[in-house]
């Protein structure tokens, strides 16, 4: 069996659940008058019940996705400012108070908006962030950054310099890397004896309630459960003592590991152990149906759009992210049924979205431009864009969504 057959953690056979078909990159975004070829590749997802692990079948190259112009900024959203200073603050104050000296590490660091407050402090820390810009600005915020992808080399390599990790953290990060038993294994080098891994990724779970299939993209070739985390991080002697559920990125959970028979397992972990078992997160089958509720999700949110232009309506989307673009090529929609892209990223706008070519264009342009209906692409903020522009629905404008299900809010 070809090796894009074989489960990236346990080995055993995958069984093919979902085609999403070709696909660009989902930060693949590029100037208008690129006209180079643009990288596609085909977005198939197994699943193995041995590890209960949901991953894609073929990913590209991890240099091709993530690279010195890497466009995603994690600061640009000031719920995740927020969120992410909550979180330091408490790791800071539950876990490190009573340390001499602590170390601290983060894999996948960005621009800094989490060790940025570990930086203030004063306290030793190493962000990992193999991207140049993002990294550059992570510096600039104060953060020791080391400019590589994390292995268990890297692993070795951190403690032989800096001693052993206290707390080691990663927020959507650990779903992007492919040798994720390298990872465990770097991971379980670098922690101390009573040290923590704790993580946050976006939570296969909720994907499979709210059919929220735009989070599988080329960055994500895991979407964790809390059965595939226990059975991944076995091996490197972690194991499950906390979980925590999250509603950043439309639904996330957060992994609290450590080292073997060092901690209790808090109650949430049998609960929630438990409650996957129910949902069919270990059985085939919950994949299959939820490939056939995809197929239907794209088409009515194709048919939507064709709807509010077939009524005379400017359409626009709103989030130049990464997700849509599995929604855009997955659907078939391009520039035809969107105009424009609305974003604060500043190096994603003027550009083009990948595959389908809409503009993207500065937030500020909403108000001028008005459109009469508008895709929700950043859903996952819903909250925090539309109370921004309360302004919108009020003057009559839509929004449009596709999650749980495709409707008007």
């Amino acid at each position: 069996m070809p090796e894009a057959q074989i489960c990236r953690a346990s080995g055993a056979p995958l069984t093919v659940v979902l085609d999403l078909g070709q696909q660009p990159l989902g930060n693949g975004f590029r100037a208008p008058d690129d006209t180079s070829a643009e990288y596609t590749y085909w977005l198939r997802c197994g699943f193995s019940e041995v590890s209960s692990l949901f991953q894609l079948i073929e990913q590209p190259d991890p240099a091709v996705m993530f690279h010195d112009a890497y466009a995603f900024r994690s600061s640009t959203s000031a719920g995740m400012r927020a969120h992410f200073q909550a979180h330091a603050e408490r790791i800071i104050d539950e876990r490190l108070g009573d340390r001499t000296d602590p170390f601290v590490v983060e894999l996948g660091c960005n621009d800094g908006i989490w060790l940025r407050h570990f930086a203030d402090r004063g306290i030793r820390h190493a962000g990992i962030e193999p991207t140049g810009e993002p990294a550059e600005a992570a510096r600039a915020a104060g953060v020791d950054v080391v400019q590589e992808f994390f292995t268990a080399d890297l692993g070795t390599r951190l403690r032989a310099e800096h001693g052993p990790a206290a707390v080691i953290y990663a927020a959507n990060v650990m779903c992007h890397i492919p040798d994720i038993r390298g990872v465990a294994d770097g991971i379980a080098a670098l922690l101390d004896d009573d040290g923590l891994l704790v993580f946050e990724d976006p939570y296969l779970g909720d994907v499979i309630r709210l059919g929220s299939y735009d989070q599988i993209y080329d960055e994500h070739v895991f979407l964790f459960s809390a059965l595939s985390v226990q059975a991944i991080f076995a091996d490197a002697g972690l194991e499950l003592i906390d979980l925590e559920p999250l509603v950043t990125h439309g639904g996330s959970m957060r992994y609290t590991l450590g080292r073997h028979g060092r901690h209790a397992p808090r109650p949430a972990v049998a609960q929630i152990l438990e409650q996957e078992r129910l949902q069919g997160l270990d059985r085939t089958d919950t994949y299959l149906s939820f490939a056939q509720r995809v197929r239907a999700s794209a088409t009515a949110l194709l048919e939507a759009l064709q709807r509010a232009r077939a009524a005379g309506h400017t359409v626009a989307a709103y989030g130049a992210t990464s997700k849509s673009t599995t929604i855009y090529a997955y659907a078939g929609i391009t520039s035809e049924h969107i105009d424009v892209i609305l974003d604060n990223t500043p190096n994603k706008i003027g550009l083009v979205s990948p595959g389908a070519h809409i503009p993207v264009v500065d937030e500020a342009e909403f108000q001028t431009r008005r459109p009469g209906v508008t895709f929700l692409s950043a859903w996952n903020h819903q909250r925090e864009i539309v109370q921004r522009h309360a302004w919108y629905a009020a003057q009559g404008g839509v929004w449009l969504t596709h999650v749980p299900e495709v409707h008007e809010l």
